[in-house]
């Protein structure tokens, strides 16, 4: 990837991995659908509003809105859905180490059905290693939950999959302004998500929220959620899926630094050694680092 592409992908793990601060504060007075809901829907208004400002407007062809409510459905509602329910079934730091995964799913997805993201033994390691650091730096015995409450354990799975499908079905936009596309996504999952919410939550019962999760909801809205899937978006342009999709591996990192920073929550010692090998792993993936240590050392030899 390119070094904008890097500082892109960093980015958005920063603003991803800070929305699970921004849930944990407004799951208290919410069911997580509603918060699903808001967190779409606001983000869609924001961005609607934003289009005009810098000379974009939405497509009206059907064909195309057909494709973001698919977007919609396939990167937001079903992997949402399914890693919220799993949430309440196993631990939330083995949930991290399946969801983890995600880039795997993406790089063995592109490798059997795209032309021009085929994968090597090297990025293979690599999201191995990268996995392995996400591991370490959650706790090694959160992987003894492996086993029991299987089901919630592959619907967090078959949501990592959705992810890697959404990232691939996303290239299709290629085109298009990454706000548009971003736009369209969340006003497809908004349609989606509010008649669940409508039957489910029946949010005329739930009481007024406070002041804090209104707050909390407009920094997932707009930060998180709008101005984030617009750097997905970017990213998904410029270094395509398998490579975009590496912002898992990150998210973990940037979630715990926040969490330190903002909740004064104090990470392990293991933290900064699943830190150390995820570092490692996406080195391996980028290539540049190892070609340049394989040269010096050819040099060396010489």
């Amino acid at each position: 990837m390119s070094a904008r592409a890097w500082l892109l992908l960093l980015l958005l793990s920063v603003v991803w991995g800070g929305s699970f601060i921004c849930i944990k504060i407004a799951v208290v007075e919410l069911p997580p659908l509603t918060v699903v809901l808001l967190r779409v829907a606001l983000a869609a208004f924001a961005m609607l509003a934003v289009l005009p400002a810098v000379g974009l407007a939405m497509p009206r062809q059907p064909g195309v809105w057909r494709d973001f409510l698919v977007l919609g459905l396939i990167n937001n509602l079903i992997p949402f859905g399914l890693m919220f329910w799993a949430l309440t079934h196993i631990e939330a730091g083995l949930a991290a180490i399946l969801n983890a995964a995600t880039p795997l799913f993406t790089i063995l997805l592109a490798h059997l059905l795209t032309e021009d993201e085929r994968a090597g033994p090297r990025k293979f390691a690599g999201v191995a290693l990268g996995m392995s650091g996400v591991a370490v730096m959650v706790g090694i015995e959160a992987l003894a939950g492996l086993g029991t409450a299987v089901l919630a354990q592959l619907a967090m799975l078959a949501g990592t999959c959705s992810y890697a499908f959404a990232g691939l079905f996303g290239r299709r936009f290629a085109g298009r302004p990454a706000l548009v596309t971003a736009t369209g996504q969340m006003v497809g999952s908004s349609l989606l998500t509010l008649p669940l919410v409508l039957a489910i939550d029946r949010p005329w019962t739930l009481a007024w929220p406070s002041a804090e999760v209104w707050i909390a909801l407009g920094v997932l809205a707009v930060i998180c959620t709008a101005f984030g899937y617009w750097l997905y978006f970017l990213v998904l342009q410029l270094a395509g899926a398998t490579n975009l999709l590496l912002v898992t591996l990150l998210i973990p990192v940037s979630s715990l630094l926040l969490s330190a920073a903002i909740l004064d929550e104090q990470p392990a010692p293991t933290a900064y050694a699943g830190m150390a090998l995820i570092a490692c792993g996406l080195a391996v993936i980028d290539g540049r680092l190892l070609a340049r240590l394989t040269s010096s050392a050819a040099k060396g030899d010489a």
